[in-house]
């Protein structure tokens, strides 16, 4: 059993009332509704007042980190990370409704014995569940425990009589002399995996194992007679290795006699979790921040790493197409509501926006040291605890349904999908970012063009690194680094705003086009521009980036971006007077003459590169085989767009195939996934279309949708799905999903800043204009700003200009 509650806590003023029956929890202000709706009387008054906290060795009281510093990478375990406990006094007791009678001990007494039973059985059940906030909040976590590696048992070692020392080891590829690791199967020594942010090691020991792969390495420095670190790159994880004594022996290493000398990977990353934790980091310039509170600046508590989730509705829920949509009408919503409203999208959205904009929980949170309440507020809030939400909106999900920390671009395109799925019917607030994207490509060799259109929802900015305008200070910094000068400051590349959209607009040169016209491949240029400006926009610097080994890693700039935008120059045109268009003609089937055999002839060479990297084969055949033979470059582009499909490592089936694309009949159309497309604009045939195209995989299908808006304009379409004929006056409607359009003038109102070296890790915050006073919403803090770190963000939200 799990007690089921609303915004309100115990410890919410009003308490909680726990439904007898349903064990749905409720604060005071809506629990007489749920009676009103239900018929239902008996509830469960639960309130409860915090306890205070007397000072200890392991807490500072101030919000700075322990002072005690954790040995063990894990959470609410002996020399690990600290789990903040609330101590509480609680108070129960069963109150009837709608009088509001509260039933003693002595007047349970007095019941019918089958009434006094099945009440006292109630009570224990609600008192000894867990409740939601319980069940998932991090309790105990250790991330030192690793599994015994599937490889650890059987694991072959080459008989080629090498001989490792036990000290003195170097790569043997770059002689680097730190972060080496040794492979358990030939003995190789080669260095690690290089980090986010540059250090480490060139990844040899990884780019070994991808020619031949040997899976389990042991890091050189960690091995004591009590073990080593171990990873498995076919498992990509840590792993324990059983039999690591003799595996080393088979090399000539005594397990028994060796020291550490370095860090190990739980080492380096207590170090990492404890720097990224620090106030000093996210707090802006160490000045003093004045604590705001009141509608629309309620702060949010962390659920482990959910800062990205924190940031992202913070923001969305400054704009009146999500306030309207949920907040404006909450009370409909809740009557509206079905009998288990945490499965109810429409409920828990609205919940939260009403937590954020109504100022009900927008309160100083009481010092656990402050039994009077005397103290000058810390800018710490009671805010909300978004747990249910989070629960809703993650499931099933492989990523936003764990407490890691995760990429808030790409929440926010998964809350955006969410939202689209979800309004069938009535106003859609995500309208508020759509757009259409225009791209025009020009062949070379006959000049003709071809115009293909495109939804979006972000615009991606590119960072030009060779555009920074401090290069010399830049190179500098680098010589004193390598040079081995520990005083050498960090500079951070300075990048002109205008660079980047230059980036963005300028033409691009495609050296493998397939141009219908002249029948061959040859030169092309693709332009890219705006057929329909949003009225909010979305921009994403793109931070986070790929190096020439394939290595994430993020680019630390600065870029002046504007507070108001004019991107009025890059409207599409549209076909230009007297320009020829591409004709209509398919490239050649990859097929072979062997209609038999039917084996797409496919590009070995960029199969082999795009395996090198680590991914899976039968992927590396469709990128290749869906990109036309056409390079690297666009085959990796497929990859990265679909890494996330569920079949993306399933085997390569061919049109015409039994189970391939476009052979799912009709009838076994999922009703669901139609209703879904038909409800963003597109007609039934449409929707059908897609999704035999995409074998009923219903992002797979939207993604298909929106890229062949050309191939659909021969199609009905209209508002709601509607046929041409039953769209008023009769008139065809322009192909593709609704969106509004005016001036490309924008101001900046929010952005949302990431601190650390990977979207994986670090901490999110936001900045939001309000009443033309900068806030920063730093989980439970929100406070006036001071200095809002403009050129430091990660997605900016601008608003259009309306003259």
């Amino acid at each position: 059993m799990v007690i089921l509650e609303t915004n309100a806590g115990k410890e919410s003023e009003g308490g909680l009332y726990v439904c007898m029956n349903s064990f749905l929890g409720f604060g005071s202000q809506y629990v007489e509704r749920h009676h009103a709706r239900t018929g239902q009387r008996a509830y469960l008054h639960i309130t409860r007042t915090r306890k205070a906290k007397k000072e200890d060795d392991n807490n500072s009281g101030s919000g700075h980190p322990p002072k005690k510093k954790p040995t063990r990478l894990a959470i609410g375990i002996e020399g690990g990370f600290d789990v903040e406990l609330e101590q509480y006094e609680e108070d129960v007791k069963v109150v009837l409704l709608p009088e509001r009678q509260e039933v003693t001990s002595e007047d349970l007494a007095t019941m019918p014995d089958v009434v006094r039973e099945r009440v006292s059985l109630s009570m224990a059940g609600i008192m000894a569940a867990d409740s939601v906030s319980h069940a998932l909040q991090v309790q105990q976590w250790d991330g030192e425990v690793r599994q015994e590696s599937k490889h650890a048992a059987d694991l072959k070692q080459l008989d080629n009589g090498l001989k490792i020392p036990p000290t003195g080891w170097r790569c043997e590829v770059c002689d680097l002399q730190e972060n080496i690791w040794m492979n358990l199967t030939d003995g190789k020594v080669l260095c690690g995996r290089r980090y986010f942010d540059g250090s480490g090691g060139n990844n040899h020991a990884l780019l070994h194992f991808q020619e031949t792969g040997y899976p389990l390495a042991v890091k050189l420095g960690t091995i004591t007679p009590d073990g080593a670190d171990v990873y498995s790159y076919d498992e990509d994880d840590m792993v324990l290795d059983s039999k690591l004594a003799e595996h080393l022996a088979h090399f000539g290493i005594d397990m028994m006699t060796m020291e550490k000398t370095e860090r190990t990977m739980t080492e380096l990353e207590i170090a990492v979790n404890q720097r990224v934790g620090e106030w000093e980091v996210i707090q802006e310039s160490g000045t003093t921040l004045r604590p705001l509170f009141g509608p629309g600046l309620t702060g949010m508590k962390n659920l482990g790493n959910s800062c990205y989730l924190n940031s992202v509705m913070q923001v969305l829920f400054t704009i009146p197409d999500f306030q309207n949509k949920y907040v404006a009408n909450i009370d409909k919503i809740i009557d509206e509501a079905p009998s288990d409203p945490t499965q109810d999208f429409k409920t828990q959205v609205a919940k939260l926006g009403y937590g954020l904009l109504s100022g009900d929980y927008s309160k100083p949170a009481p010092d656990p040291g402050d039994e009077n309440g005397a103290s000058e507020p810390r800018g710490d809030q009671i805010g909300i605890a978004p747990r249910m939400f989070k629960a809703l909106v993650g499931r099933g999900h492989p990523e936003f349904s764990t407490n890691r920390q995760q990429d808030a671009q790409e929440f926010l395109l998964h809350f955006i999908n969410m939202v689209e799925r979800n309004c069938r019917s009535g106003s859609n607030p995500s309208e508020a970012f759509r757009f259409l994207v225009e791209d025009r490509i020009v062949c070379q060799q006959s000049q003709k063009a071809k115009y293909t259109q495109r939804v979006e929802y972000i615009v991606q900015l590119p960072v030009p690194m060779d555009q920074a305008t401090n290069t010399e200070e830049l190179q500098e910094a680098e010589r004193r680094r390598e040079e081995g000068d520990s005083s050498a400051p960090t500079v951070r590349a300075q990048i002109p705003f205008t660079a980047c959209m230059a980036a963005l607009s300028e033409p691009e040169i495609l050296t493998d086009f397939w141009s219908s016209a002249v029948q061959a491949k040859t030169a092309a240029t693709k332009m890219t521009r705006f057929a329909s400006f949003p009225d909010h926009l979305v921009i994403q610097i793109k931070k986070f980036t790929f190096g020439l080994d394939w290595v994430p890693k993020k680019l630390d700039v600065s870029i002046d971006v504007p507070d108001t935008l004019d991107l009025s120059a890059l409207r599409a045109t549209g076909q230009q007077p007297g320009e020829e268009l591409l004709p209509e003609v398919a490239p050649p089937p990859l097929m072979t003459p062997d209609v038999e055999v039917k084996a797409p002839v496919l590009d070995d060479s960029t199969v082999s590169q795009l395996c090198e990297m680590g991914f899976p084969l039968e992927a590396c055949r469709k990128a290749v085989y869906y990109t036309g033979n056409t390079g690297i470059d666009s085959a990796m582009n497929w990859i990265m767009g679909h890494m996330d499909d569920p079949d993306f490592s399933a085997p390569l089936v061919l049109p015409g195939g039994s189970s391939g694309p476009g052979t799912t009949p009709t009838e076994s159309l999922s009703e669901e996934h139609l209703a879904t497309i038909v409800s963003m604009g597109f007609s039934r045939d449409q929707a059908t279309k897609a999704l035999r195209a995409t074998s009923n995989v219903l992002d797979r299908a939207v993604d298909w949708i929106f890229s062949h808006l050309d191939d659909l304009e021969s199609m009905d379409v209209s508002e709601g799905g509607r046929s041409a004929a039953e769209s008023e006056g009769g008139r065809d409607p322009p192909p593709g999903p609704r969106v509004r359009d005016g001036p490309g003038k924008y101001e900046l109102f929010a952005f949302i800043s990431h601190m650390g070296t990977s979207t994986m890790c670090g901490h999110y915050v936001c900045h939001i204009k309000k009443d033309q006073q900068w806030v920063i919403f730093n989980d439970q803090k929100v406070c006036a700003s001071e200095k809002p770190p403009k050129d430091l963000g990660y997605l900016y939200f601008y608003r259009r200009v309306t003259e």
